[in-house]
């Protein structure tokens, strides 16, 4: 059984990161969809078990998909569950720049585990979580950008289109 993990924050998960994980999800035995417990380059709009429950709504139909929480290095979480291969969706230039980096950090801590690239689908390729939650703070309709309980939650978060953090919407 060949297993491949796909890390990532998911702070929300987009109808992008679905498309890689149905993709991948065919390719691979099985697929592990890491969630960055407590990511470093930046803090989460939303928390821990609201990413993983939105996730885990999200794939609940595939079988051979799981969603876990980590807080390691990519390639010790990978190693934990005894994966052969790092899935990384990509979307546009700026995306491989960075994950060819990660890539080479990765390969040097690791090299018997490899990095296969998922390209975006067209009718997703522009969709991002921080694009998303820039269009739903200032009131605009993400319904067709992201799952359904992540799209209702930004309508309970930002109820009247007011830009700001979800703690505080007037700010």
């Amino acid at each position: 059984m060949i297993t491949a993990i796909y890390p990532g924050t998911y702070d929300p998960v987009t109808l992008g990161h679905v498309d890689v994980i149905r993709r991948a999800a065919g390719v691979f035995d099985r697929l592990v969809v890491g969630v960055v417990g407590n990511p470093h380059h930046k803090r989460p709009m939303f928390t821990l078990d609201e990413r993983v429950e939105f996730l885990r709504d999200a794939v609940s139909e595939l079988g051979n998909v799981e969603v876990d929480v980590f807080s390691e290095l990519v390639v010790d979480f990978a190693r934990r569950w005894d994966a052969k291969a790092i899935v990384k969706g990509l979307r546009v230039i700026s995306d491989f720049e960075w994950e060819f980096q990660m890539n080479q950090l990765n390969r040097t801590l690791a090299p018997d585990i490899e990095t296969v690239y998922v390209m975006a689908s067209p009718q997703v390729s522009f969709v991002s979580s921080s694009g998303v939650k820039e269009i739903a703070a200032f009131g605009g309709n993400v319904d067709e950008l992201v799952p359904e309980p992540v799209a209702r939650r930004f309508r309970e978060l930002f109820p009247n289109g007011r830009p700001g953090t979800p703690e505080n919407p007037q700010d």
